[in-house]
């Protein structure tokens, strides 16, 4: 079980910090794959890079704590301090630009070396690397190209590759297929679904795609201007979405033979500079009250693992 406990991610800026992540607070059981999901600036990958320990200036943790579900060879606890430790044995991540993510300049196989540089069998580690990504669909000699060589299709395969190899027990894909065609796409959200099921790991799926988590994944949390505003069973989430917000992603989803015209959210997201009181969905919601304004609703569970931060639940129910 991950335990996320009241995440507050905060960023350093010229104007002073703000507040990316804002008391996100979950239990993510094992074995599954959680999809997350939320305009852009939510705090989507901001949580990502908390979970992941990649926490440097200008990105800093203000409270809260992960806990990872597996202990130091000491029997410890893993923490944000030391899970960088783990890095690919336990945790991995697969980034949203494989290109920006591999060394332009050093062949893809001496990527693979350099992230085991621990091991001194480097042969024997390219020979289970050309085996692995055979598996994975590519040809074993793509291993030998520099990255511009590969398409895109291909060189997140070999990001796949590189997170996957050890068999980690979490695997953070911070929107692993953006500007592929929908065809690759099919092919690194399936390549990502075989390995879950064959590895029995847990894997965070960030996308703006709401089609793609109700395909793939078991659980979502759709957050909302630093928010965790819904968290459930994918199929509950789409059956009986239980916040606005949740409601109006899924209703502008096209659907095949409905010819009827789709609506978008209406308005943008709150700044996260601004003063923010109360719901910050209160502005773009058509259920909204007065108390919507003033009263902040807290995340809670309304149905069996099934939360929401609304305060007219009982209306979608």
């Amino acid at each position: 079980m991950i335990r996320l406990k009241n995440l507050v991610a905060k960023y350093t800026t010229v104007r002073g910090q703000v507040a990316a992540v804002d008391g996100v607070h979950l239990e993510v059981p094992d074995g599954i794959i959680l999809g997350v999901a939320g305009e852009s600036g939510c705090g989507k990958t901001t949580l990502m890079k908390v979970i992941y320990g990649d926490i440097g200036f200008p990105l800093s943790l203000a409270s809260g704590s992960v806990e990872y579900g597996f202990c130091t060879e000491r029997g410890e606890p893993v923490t944000t301090t030391n899970i960088r430790d783990y890095w690919f044995k336990r945790i991995s991540y697969i980034p949203q630009s494989s290109m920006s993510a591999l060394n332009p300049v050093i062949r893809i196989n001496r990527q693979f070396v350099d992230f085991r540089r621990n091991s001194k069998r480097e042969a024997d580690i390219l020979d289970r690397v050309r085996q692995y990504v055979q598996e994975l669909g590519l040809p074993a000699e793509a291993i030998d190209a520099y990255p511009h060589q590969l398409s895109g299709g291909m060189r997140q395969r070999i990001m796949v590759a590189m997170a996957t190899f050890f068999h980690p027990d979490i695997i953070l894909a911070d929107e692993p297929t953006t500007a592929l065609d929908v065809v690759v796409q099919k092919g690194i959200l399936l390549l990502l679904m075989n390995l879950q099921e064959k590895m029995k790991n847990t894997i965070f799926l960030v996308s703006h795609d709401m089609g793609v988590h109700y395909q793939i994944t078991h659980r979502m949390l759709i957050m909302y201007a630093a928010k965790a505003v819904e968290y459930g069973d994918t199929n509950a989430v789409f059956e009986r979405p239980l916040h606005p917000y949740t409601r109006l992603l899924i209703e502008s989803l096209p659907t095949i033979g409905d010819t009827q015209t789709r609506q978008g959210v209406a308005g943008r997201p709150p700044s996260l500079w601004s003063d923010l009181r109360g719901c910050r969905f209160a502005d773009r919601c058509p259920f909204a009250r007065e108390i919507c304004r003033m009263e902040e609703p807290q995340l809670r569970e309304y149905c069996a693992g099934h939360m929401a931060a609304c305060h007219f639940v009982d209306r979608f129910m």
